[in-house]
């Protein structure tokens, strides 16, 4: 079985081609009127959180999720609506307006902000002259372009194909280009050839097991690692908090880290030392996102995996960003959608990023916002970039982590060395000092399951009652 080619050619291609297709955002957004009034049960759910952003927040994301697969934005349009067209989404006199810009701007595409049924995308196509997608389907296709992994490639492919189970395959080509993205900028889509159903839905089954194994094969390496045992600490947010740029920081890696929406696709694991000697493993994952496609959660869950069974999971937030709080509530949604509860402050950790591009005054107010908060709910402020509050962060990470672990003396000869080094392999070192006889005496902190192991190790242990 053959799968999409992420060459760096392929890659260079594709954002040339992006590049030479001039696009139009329109954010066809309800008021705040007709979203309380609508019968759609879904568009209900969600306005609490649609609310809290204003309509330019809104368009600039999407403006931002266009670029982020270079294409050449001529402008965007904010389309106030009272109701949702059944036919084309939004009124005629906006469908009218859209496609005399299309024809004098010579726009080739026209990205729609919103879930376009597959009658209205169709419906569109035909009035503006110009190929349509909507948020899920330009989501679709980010993800196409940064899956590096086998793993990712498999996810990204079965939720595109669960996206076009009830579309034509105009835009489903790239199982015949065999390169990374999913093609809505080209390919042999103008004939409007029927999709065989029957043949996708093997397709998805073939890759639906696919998965299975690598979730069995993730099970193994995450179990080998509970054997040793490493905690895991995964790192999780909306898409563009810096969680890339934090993970460097943490374990002096060199993962991807940009300005742009979901620059992170794939998992990244990475090994890191906390203040006291304690090991762990860091997980960077897919940023978030409002509106995530629900097929994307699902096909996305064999990678967030790491996130379900982590010790510790980091919240990271861009504080700097005015839809900080909206962005926060969407990323708690998406927590619970996968069964970890967002008000679990013992396991579930804020982290307020991006403290270096406050003002002085703004900067005041959060580290001032963030000390109100109870010790057990307070939030780490810090700067991915400078490197401010890193220490304190690490800190906090190791404080969870040690949690139920016990605190011992011990006293090791000058002529163990063997000794010592098991200490510093298997326990955090608090304290260290030497007598005159080069004696080492040290404070340590040691998980439950291998005080046994230290007590047959060393004569002189002394345990710290609580």
């Amino acid at each position: 079985m053959s799968h999409p080619d992420f060459s760096d050619d392929a890659s260079d291609f594709e954002r040339k081609r992006a590049r030479a297709t001039r696009a139009l955002i329109v954010g066809p957004y309800l008021t705040e009127k007709a979203l309380h009034y609508s019968k759609d049960s879904a568009i209900r759910a969600s306005s609490a959180s649609v609310w809290a952003r204003s309509p330019e927040a809104r368009l600039d994301e999407a403006v931002g999720l266009a670029r982020a697969i270079d294409l050449d934005i001529v402008g965007s349009i904010h389309a106030q609506l009272t109701q949702i067209r059944p036919a084309t989404f939004l009124g005629t006199g906006k469908v009218e307006e859209i496609a005399e810009r299309v024809e004098h701007e010579e726009i080739g595409l026209v990205m729609m902000d919103c879930a376009l049924s597959p009658v209205q995308q169709r419906n569109l196509e035909k009035e503006l002259n110009a190929k349509v997608i909507d948020r899920t389907g330009l989501i679709l296709e980010i993800f196409g372009r940064r899956a590096r992994t086998r793993e990712g490639a498999l996810q990204v492919e079965l939720a595109h194909l669960n996206y076009q189970k009830s579309r034509l395959v105009r835009s489903w080509t790239h199982l015949e280009r065999q390169r990374g993205g999913f093609g809505f900028l080209g390919g042999p889509g103008e004939s409007q050839i029927e999709i065989d159903r029957r043949l996708l839905q093997e397709r998805m089954g073939r890759i639906e097991r696919d998965l299975e194994g690598v979730q069995r094969t993730r099970g193994l390496h995450r179990k080998s690692r509970q054997d040793v045992p490493f905690p895991v600490v995964a790192l999780v947010g909306y898409t563009n908090a810096g969680k890339s740029t934090l993970f460097n920081r943490m374990t002096r890696a060199d993962v991807l880290a940009q300005d742009m929406l979901f620059a992170t696709l794939d998992p990244t694991l990475r090994g890191v030392r906390l203040p006291h000697g304690a090991r762990a493993m860091l997980s960077d994952t897919v940023g978030f996102i409002s509106d995530l496609p629900t097929m994307l959660v699902s096909a996305f869950r064999a990678t967030l995996e790491e996130v379900i069974e982590a010790d510790v999971i980091l919240h990271v937030r861009d504080i700097s960003h005015e839809d900080t709080d909206a962005q926060s509530g969407d990323v708690q949604t998406i927590l619970k959608e996968l069964g970890i509860d967002p008000n679990d402050h013992v396991r579930l950790v804020e982290v307020w990023n991006k403290l270096d591009l406050l003002s002085e005054d703004d900067r005041e107010k959060i580290l001032n916002s963030a000390a109100r908060r109870p010790l057990a709910e307070r939030p780490f402020v810090v700067s991915a970039v400078t490197g401010e509050g890193i220490d304190e962060l690490s800190l906090g990470i190791e404080e969870r982590l040690s949690a139920g672990h016990a605190v011992f003396g011990v006293q090791v000869p000058p002529s163990d060395g063997g000794g010592l080094n098991w200490i510093y392999e298997n326990a955090e070192v608090l304290s260290r000092e030497s007598d005159d006889e080069g004696t080492i005496h040290l404070r340590i902190r040691l998980a439950p399951e291998r005080i046994e192991r230290l007590c047959r190790r060393f004569s002189d242990v002394t345990r710290e009652l609580n």
